[in-house]
């Protein structure tokens, strides 16, 4: 089954492709955008990297934050100049979503704006990190601070990619799906997996349709995102992007319970979804609260102290100003487990955890 799925933006539009083989059609939509020549960037294995059918050179690459730098930028654009690359022929990534984020960026940049296509290899890069069109990469400072709005000419979605994938990697891209439980996508547990990745990718087009550049709107993507990329940095991504989005999802929760905006029951729920999943809903034994905060108010949405999308009496919606003092409580107030990355499931590190 193939689904296909249109972000509406004027002249910028384009069409997510999703399911099993649409690696494929590669060929065609190289040809369609009219490009001569093209430059594959990919984190995959030989076999599992498509011919774009026009004359090509193939720049090896490795997924991971470590590698999602201003120095890979860089180095990216300078092999692309040395194919002598023009902005009327085509990059195309093959990777997961560091991979994705770092050579859009380099896209976006080389000749002021160069064509993209994605072939997202993950599920959280297939969810959420290819459509859209934000590229970024990490600074020491802080994650995704340096980037641009640069939309792909298509993305191709192929689920046999994830038939590929170890079972951390494939859990950690639930966590994407599970907050789009609370962003208007409704409850996506009962459905298959190329559902679930039809409905988050849908859910994300009509909100960046109404949103291209983070007006408004479009922060209800960042849904659980304050808190994770916090987590991220605060344990040098040996936690992983969907893991800590997963936890700050709970940390959501709770928080818009303490501020009074959600019944107990609500915030409840935002723990039993993640969990369904089968992810983390627990910080690590040894999550420091006041580096947290620190890190936490480094985030790109808080213009207006503390911020964070929160859900609420009409649905989840951008929250500035909330007091330090609960957003303290509130992590302090979270239970803390030791995951075990082998067995992808928490279990109590121990008793005083959880007073």
């Amino acid at each position: 089954m193939i689904s296909e799925v249109p972000v509406e933006l004027g002249d910028r539009s384009y069409t997510v492709h999703i399911g099993s083989g649409v690696r494929h059609d590669l060929p065609g939509i190289v040809a369609a955008a009219g490009a001569a020549r093209a430059v594959v960037v990919t984190a995959r294995p030989p076999e599992w990297t498509p011919d774009p059918g026009v004359p090509s050179v193939v720049i090896p690459a490795q997924d991971g934050e470590a590698g999602k730098t201003l120095a890979a930028v860089e180095r990216l654009c300078g092999e692309f100049a040395r194919f002598g690359l023009h902005r009327s022929d085509v990059v195309i990534s093959c990777g997961g979503g560091t991979t994705t984020d770092t050579v859009g960026l380099a896209a976006a940049l080389y000749h002021r704006g160069t064509p993209v296509v994605h072939l997202p290899t993950s599920l959280l890069a297939q969810v959420d990190a290819s459509v859209g069109g934000k590229t970024a990469v990490n600074l020491p400072a802080g994650k995704n601070l340096a980037g641009a709005y640069w939309q792909p000419r298509a993305v191709l979605c192929d689920t046999d990619y994830l038939g590929t994938l170890p079972e951390r990697e494939r859990i950690n891209g639930l966590g994407e799906i599970a907050r789009c439980h609370f962003i208007g996508a409704g409850d996506l547990r009962p459905l298959s997996t190329h559902e679930q990745i039809v409905a988050s990718v849908a859910r994300k087009a009509e909100i960046v349709a109404a949103d291209e550049c983070d007006g408004g709107l479009r922060h209800l993507l960042n849904y659980g995102h304050t808190l994770g990329h916090a987590l991220e940095r605060a344990t040098d991504f040996s936690l992983r992007h969907g893991e800590c989005v997963a936890i700050g999802t709970v940390f959501a929760g709770r928080l818009a319970h303490a501020l009074g905006r959600i019944t107990p029951h609500r915030a409840a729920e935002h723990h039993d979804v993640v969990r369904h999943y089968g992810l983390p809903a627990a910080l690590p034994p040894d999550a420091d609260v006041a580096s947290l905060v620190r890190l936490m108010r480094l985030d790109k949405k808080a213009t207006t102290g503390l911020t964070f999308v929160l859900d609420g009496p009409h649905g989840a919606e951008l929250v500035g100003d909330v007091p330090e003092a609960a957003v303290v409580t509130a992590l302090a107030g979270m239970p803390r487990e030791l995951t075990h990355r082998s067995e992808n499931r928490c279990v109590p590190s121990s008793a005083a955890d959880h007073a």
